[in-house]
């Protein structure tokens, strides 16, 4: 198994594409047939697999998040880091915190429309922290 941990600094909230990285990652594993498990150790970002063709997609799922899980709803009561801290928290609860994707000749199998990206629910950059694994 190969381990390693990746730093991504994000510039503030919107989907970040990862997918190089993290194949960078699958390349050094030396894992040909296996796979690799993200996990994400924070609240208020996630991963997630989606289309990376066209950027109108993720602009859309970002304006979706936002009519789903708005800023400063009268009805939240965890606001101690601001207006985009509990709607971070919602934001992160209906995606993901990890992401399984095989590996096949030594390489992603993700779909051809397919990246994987981390989702900055916060307003402020980040250095946020997933933990990678590649095994066969």
């Amino acid at each position: 198994m190969h381990s390693e941990t990746l730093i991504i600094d994000t510039p503030g909230p919107g989907l970040h594409e990862i997918s190089r990285e993290v194949a960078d990652l699958v390349s050094r594993s030396g894992v040909t047939e296996g796979l690799c498990s993200l996990f994400i150790q924070h609240t208020s970002a996630s991963l997630v697999i989606q289309e990376n063709a066209d950027p109108s997609a993720s602009r859309d799922l970002e304006e979706w998040f936002g009519r789903i899980a708005p800023e400063n709803h009268s009805s939240y009561t965890h606001t101690a880091e601001g207006p985009d801290d509990m709607p971070s928290h919602l934001r992160s609860a209906v995606t993901q915190t990890s992401e399984q994707i095989p590996v096949a000749g030594g390489r992603l199998a993700l779909g051809t429309w397919q990246g994987i990206f981390l989702f900055e629910h916060r307003r402020l950059p980040h250095r946020r922290k997933i933990i990678a694994r590649v095994w066969s």
